[in-house]
């Protein structure tokens, strides 16, 4: 667990070294996880008692994690997002608060699935969790704004698809300062064309903050040899007092 844990803290203040790609990762990731060292499980697609597709299990979102991509933003949100490039310790992540939905760690998530529920529990950040309702209920309004939203899930065939709304516009929508507002609608298309790996189509909407949807993919691989392991962040907090900019 240490040696792993480790190469990952390591491997996320790399990617917070190099300026962020002008484009999102599309189609499948290089084989391997992010480390390198495991090799990607192949086989058929499992699926549940129920006959649908099965994600269960602990996922590796790779290199993919850091990338969503040139977001189309609105004036005041380039300027705020050039104002946060400046202030990288003004970032919520760094004072151990969530980082939402869009912006996820480079640690593994571990899914857990029922017929009427999918929870996905997160080893980074706060060991946050969400929760992707399939039992038919509508969105919980009375309860908003939330730090993760309020996720409703789907079938659409073999794909799950999840509306997640509700957001408070505190999180980032990446290390580099991305803003949204309160209107934030962001759907995800899960899909497992093969027993490794797990694809996710993501669009996000906000028209108080964009110019028009955006969407990007990431693409995860099963882990068979690891399980979630308790991550503090306000006792592995090392770095905030040299988050400066750029």
């Amino acid at each position: 667990m240490t040696s792993r844990s480790t190469l990952i803290a390591l491997f996320v203040v790399l990617v917070l070294a190099v300026p962020a790609p002008t484009a999102a990762r599309r189609g499948p990731a290089p084989q391997g996880n992010s480390l390198g060292n495991e090799a990607v499980p192949s086989g058929p697609t499992p699926r549940t008692p129920e006959g649908k597709v099965d994600f269960s299990g602990v996922w590796d979102p790779g290199f993919s994690f850091a990338n969503i991509g040139n977001v189309p933003l609105q004036p005041w949100a380039e300027a705020l997002l050039e104002e946060r490039r400046n202030d990288q310790g003004s970032d919520p992540e760094a004072r151990c608060l969530p980082r939402g939905v869009v912006r996820i760690s480079p640690f593994p998530q571990k899914f857990v699935q029922t017929p009427t529920l999918v929870v996905i529990l997160d080893e980074g950040n706060v060991h946050s969790y969400r929760q992707l309702f399939l039992d038919g209920r509508e969105h919980a309004y009375d309860t908003f704004p939330l730090w993760m939203g309020d996720s409703i899930a789907e079938w659409d065939g073999d794909t799950l698809v999840v509306e997640t709304i509700g957001f408070n516009d505190q999180t980032w929508l990446n290390a580099r300062g991305v803003p949204h507002t309160e209107e934030l609608r962001v759907v995800e298309r899960y899909t497992r064309p093969d027993f490794g790996h797990m694809v996710v189509e993501i669009t996000l909407e906000d028209a108080g903050a964009f110019t028009g949807p955006h969407t990007f993919t990431r693409t995860f691989t099963l882990l068979t040899d690891w399980e979630i392991h308790e991550y503090v962040c306000n006792e592995f907090n090392v770095d905030i007092n040299h988050l400066v900019g750029q």
